[in-house]
């Protein structure tokens, strides 16, 4: 019997066909489509959990989902909105708070308080004004009275009206400084002028002053040998223009309230006085012309305080040719004589008629007092 040859194995290997490259780009396939999955998996899982959610209430647990509020939104939202606004309160509570802003005190308002006169030569710098301040704010003084022109012309700062600036006094402040710092302390500061009564102006203008009749002398209270001084012309459009300047010029050195004297004519009354042309406008009404024209160039920015005699307000007198209250005065300053025992009764019965009769504010002081109401 024939012997077939005995057949050997056929070993077979196995062999990658891959090379790197291909491999490289197989795996990062591999990694973007685990990506993919995973961030589809992250988007639905919101809506496979409220459907799961969904179906376990109402099928298995058989309950009513639509009753619940619709503002409320899912468990999910409401926690994210609680986080939210915990997150921004304490950036909020962080912010700079607005400053409070305290309103500025109107100067020119008129306020309860007693008043008082500054000693002018107290008052040399910084600290002295101060002090004076403090003292007089101790003494119960709300307004402070400073004479910055006196009955004989003189100037107590340094003005820059042309007339005034040549009838200094022999003593100065700094009226900017006064106002500021009296303040500052709580005070009122109140700048008092006389009017028509200034030799001293007069004589550096002859065109404000009063003069003889005809002539281009100026016309003296007294005899110039007896010490007679000439006065302003209340009828000069000019002596009005500088008081009006005076006042503006102080204005704008702080002081929102101005005491006027000596709005008047002289006491003494002749016919060598000229006026110039009055075209027959008496004496009251001129004043009063005055006064308005002073009221009405300032127009509420300052407070302007009248002050006269107890004798001018509660008579008629030469020197107004009404009582005082009869010019169209809102605001009054009485000066009481210091031998004066006028009880609070009278005190009272002054003021409610002066009131009455058309002013709006009355200040009754005696001439003596440092401190008065």
């Amino acid at each position: 019997m024939a012997k077939y040859p005995k057949r050997q194995k056929v070993k077979r290997y196995r062999r990658s066909f891959y090379s790197r490259e291909m491999r490289v780009k197989k795996g990062i396939g591999i990694a973007v489509l685990v990506l993919v999955v995973l961030a589809a998996a992250w988007v639905a899982a919101p809506h496979v959990l409220d459907w799961a959610t969904h179906t376990w209430y109402t099928v298995v647990r058989n309950r009513d989902l639509s009753a619940s509020s619709p503002a409320g939104g899912s468990a999910s939202s409401a926690a994210e909105s609680t986080a939210s606004s915990v997150a921004e309160e304490p950036a909020a509570s962080s912010e700079a708070q607005p400053e409070v802003v305290t309103p500025a005190v109107d100067g020119t308002a008129i306020v309860e308080g007693a008043w008082a006169e500054a000693d002018l030569t107290t008052l040399t710098d910084d600290a002295a004004i101060r002090a004076a301040a403090q003292q007089l704010a101790a003494q119960g003084a709300k307004y402070a009275v400073v004479t910055l022109k006196d009955a004989a012309g003189a100037v107590y700062y340094a003005s820059q009206v042309p007339a005034a600036a040549a009838s200094p006094a022999g003593v100065t402040v700094d009226p900017a400084k006064v106002a500021s710092i009296f303040k500052d302390e709580g005070l009122i500061p109140v700048a008092k002028l006389a009017a028509f009564r200034d030799p001293a102006g007069a004589r550096v203008d002859h065109a404000m002053a009063i003069r003889y009749k005809n002539q281009e002398y100026l016309w003296l209270d007294n005899k110039a040998s007896a010490g007679g001084n000439p006065w302003l012309n209340p009828y000069a459009a000019e002596a009005v223009q500088y008081i009006g300047d005076l006042i503006d010029e102080l204005h704008t050195a702080g002081f929102d309230q101005i005491v006027l004297e000596n709005v008047q004519f002289p006491s003494s009354t002749s016919s060598k006085q000229d006026y110039g042309s009055t075209n027959g406008v008496g004496r009251a009404d001129q004043l009063t012309a005055d006064i308005t024209a002073w009221e009405q160039r300032f127009g509420g920015s300052v407070t302007l305080w009248y002050s006269y005699t107890l004798a001018e307000v509660t008579g008629t007198s030469p020197t107004l040719g009404v009582p005082a209250v009869e010019l169209g005065v809102k605001n009054l300053l009485v000066r009481v004589p210091s031998a004066s025992t006028m009880t609070d009764e009278e005190h009272t019965a002054l003021v409610q008629s002066q009131t009455e009769a058309g002013a709006e504010h009355v200040v009754v002081r005696d001439s003596t007092a440092g401190i008065f109401e």
